[in-house]
């Protein structure tokens, strides 16, 4: 999306002068977040922990195949959400970056939560490829199949959460660079 934004600056002799700005919004930053779907190490709710590089197939498999999980409302197929944006295993866990879809009634609602901070947590669907037995039953998660990752209320992983959302209505680097510019003109 491309606005033109026109400046009046005063200069010392009291002249009024018009300046044109071209300003540049990312016309998908609305909706957009980054989270961890999955913790490597954390022992969830359901008494498992995931290994660092058990998602490395599955993501291999998607990329091969040009797809990615779908992006769900509490784990529920018929309400599909957003898209996944990028997915990979970072130093944490399940490193994501999703969009909201918010022409939806769904997507929309989504979004209104993450931005109030209502809506913070990440789940994955998976099926387990590969586990070993720890201690008292622990399962320890080795080779996991990706089926899909949702927004949740309560994570059975108690960090696996949103970190980050954009919204396109932030202009908050824009004024200070307005304002910055006025600063400059004044001393001219």
């Amino acid at each position: 999306m491309r606005d033109r934004v026109q400046l009046i600056a005063i200069r010392e002799a009291q002249t009024r002068e018009a300046l044109d700005f071209d300003v540049r919004f990312a016309a998908d930053d609305a909706g957009t977040f980054t989270g961890h779907a999955a913790i490597f190490e954390e022992r969830n709710s359901f008494n498992e922990v995931v290994k660092r590089g058990a998602f490395l197939r599955t993501l291999s498999e998607h990329a091969s195949r040009n797809i990615r999980p779908p992006m769900l409302w509490s784990h529920r197929s018929d309400e599909v959400i957003g898209v996944w944006t990028d997915i990979r295993e970072d130093a944490t866990g399940l490193a994501v970056t999703g969009r909201l879809i918010t022409e939806t009634t769904r997507g929309k609602e989504a979004h209104a939560l993450l931005k109030a901070g209502a809506l913070t947590g990440l789940s994955i669907g998976f099926r387990a490829r590969g586990a070993e037995r720890g201690a008292n039953g622990l399962r320890i998660l080795t080779d996991i199949e990706l089926a899909e990752i949702s927004l949740v209320a309560l994570p059975s992983a108690g960090n696996a959460r949103i970190k980050q959302v954009r919204a396109a209505g932030d202009f908050s680097a824009f004024t200070r660079a307005v304002n910055s510019a006025i600063a400059t003109l004044r001393k001219d």
